[in-house]
C-alpha cells in the first residue's frame, strides 16, 4: 500500500510539474517567428486574406508572422503538413472547407484525419458565393429557374471548379432540396467555368463573389440569389436562396486558422483570444469585406471544434447522396 501511496505521489508530482511546464512555456509564446501556411497559391484573395491577418497578428505578438503557401491537391498538401507538423503554435494552417471538411467523405483516404488532427484555433471568413446565369436564359429568379429546371430535366448544365468544391456540392444540394436535375461540368478552375457561363456554353454556377463581382456589374452573367443566411453588404440588391424560393437552403465555404491536435490548450487559447480582438476590430472587417469574404463571429474554440465536426458530418451526407462518396 505504502509503495502505492509512493507511486501515486510520484505520478502526481510529475503531472503538476509538465503542467507547470506546459504553462511557463504557453507565457513565452511566442518567442521566434509564426507560419501561416496556405492550401492554395499566392496572389489570390485567400492569400490577402491570410496576409491581412498576419500583419495584425504580428503586431499583436511582436513577433513575425511568415506566410507560407504550399498547393497541391486540393488543399491535401498543405493540410497534411500541418497535421504532421510540431504541436507547438509555430505552424498554423489556413484550412478550408474542403480539405477540413468536404474532403472527409469524398476522398477514399486521406493522410490526415480532419475531425481528428486539428485544433480550431480562429473562424476568419466565410466566401458568399453566388449562384449566377446567362442572361440568355429565360429565368429572372430562383423559382422561375426551379420550375424551368423541372419542366426541362437535364437541359441545364452548370460548371464549378471541380468535382467536390464548394461550387459544386452546393448545386447539388439545391438540386436536392429543389427536385431539380442539371448536369455538372467540371473545370480547373472557377474563372474558365464562369467564362463559359459568360459565353452561354453553359448556363449557370455557383461562383464565390470576388471572382464574378465584375461580370455582375457588367451584366454579363445575371445573378439569382446568394448561398449565404443572409445578404451580402457589398451586393445587397441579390436575395438569399433561402428568401427567394428554397428555405433552409444555407451554403459558404470558409477559411479557418488551425493548429496540429496536441497543441498546448494555453497557446491555443493566447492565440484565439489575440486573434478574436485583430477580428473584432472594424478596420479588420473592412478589409475582408472589400477581398470578398464575410467577416467571421468567433465563439469559443471548443464551439468551433463542434461545427468542424458538423460540416463534416453535413457535406458527408451531400457527397453521399450525390454517389461522390470516396470517388477521389
Amino acid at each position: 500500500m505504502r509503495i502505492f501511496h509512493r507511486v501515486l505521489v510520484h505520478v502526481i508530482g510529475v503531472g503538476v510539474a509538465m503542467a507547470a511546464l506546459v504553462s511557463a512555456y504557453a507565457q513565452n509564446y511566442p518567442s521566434r517567428p509564426i507560419t501561416i501556411v496556405l492550401p492554395f497559391a499566392p496572389g489570390g484573395a485567400g492569400d490577402l486574406l491570410a496576409r491581412i491577418v498576419g500583419a495584425k497578428l504580428e503586431q499583436q505578438l511582436g513577433k513575425p508572422v511568415l506566410i507560407e503557401g504550399k498547393p497541391g491537391a486540393g488543399g491535401v498538401v498543405a493540410t497534411n503538413f500541418v497535421a504532421k507538423g510540431t504541436p507547438d503554435g509555430y505552424t498554423l494552417l489556413m484550412g478550408t472547407s474542403s480539405p477540413l471538411a468536404i474532403d472527409a467523405t469524398l476522398y477514399k483516404t486521406l493522410p490526415y484525419n480532419p475531425a481528428t488532427d486539428f485544433i480550431p484555433v480562429a473562424d476568419v471568413a466565410s466566401v458568399p458565393f453566388v449562384l449566377v446565369v446567362n442572361p440568355s436564359l429565360s429565368v429572372k429568379t430562383v423559382k422561375e429557374l426551379i420550375e424551368f429546371a423541372k419542366t426541362n430535366p437535364d437541359k441545364l448544365s452548370f460548371g464549378s471548379s471541380g468535382v467536390g468544391s464548394p461550387g459544386h456540392l452546393f448545386m447539388e444540394m439545391f438540386k436536392q432540396m429543389t427536385g431539380t436535375r442539371m448536369i455538372h461540368v467540371p473545370y480547373k478552375g472557377t474563372l474558365p467555368a464562369l467564362n463559359d457561363v459568360v459565353a452561354g456554353h453553359i448556363q449557370l454556377m455557383f461562383c464565390d463573389v470576388g471572382p464574378c463581382g465584375g461580370q455582375l456589374q457588367s451584366g454579363t452573367v445575371r445573378p439569382l440569389g446568394i448561398a449565404t443566411k443572409t445578404r451580402f453588404t457589398t451586393v445587397p440588391n441579390i436575395p438569399t436562396i433561402a428568401e427567394s424560393g428554397v428555405p433552409g437552403y444555407e451554403a459558404a465555404a470558409w477559411q479557418m486558422l488551425v493548429a496540429p491536435a496536441g497543441t498546448p490548450r494555453d497557446i491555443v487559447g493566447k492565440l484565439h483570444a489575440e486573434l478574436k480582438t485583430i477580428l473584432d476590430q472594424q478596420e479588420v472587417r473592412d478589409q475582408i469585406i472589400k477581398t470578398g469574404f464575410i467577416p467571421a463571429e468567433n465563439p469559443s474554440v471548443d464551439e468551433l471544434r463542434a461545427f468542424v465536426n458538423s460540416e463534416i458530418e453535413r457535406w458527408g451526407k451531400v457527397v453521399t447522396q450525390t454517389g461522390l462518396a470516396g470517388s477521389q
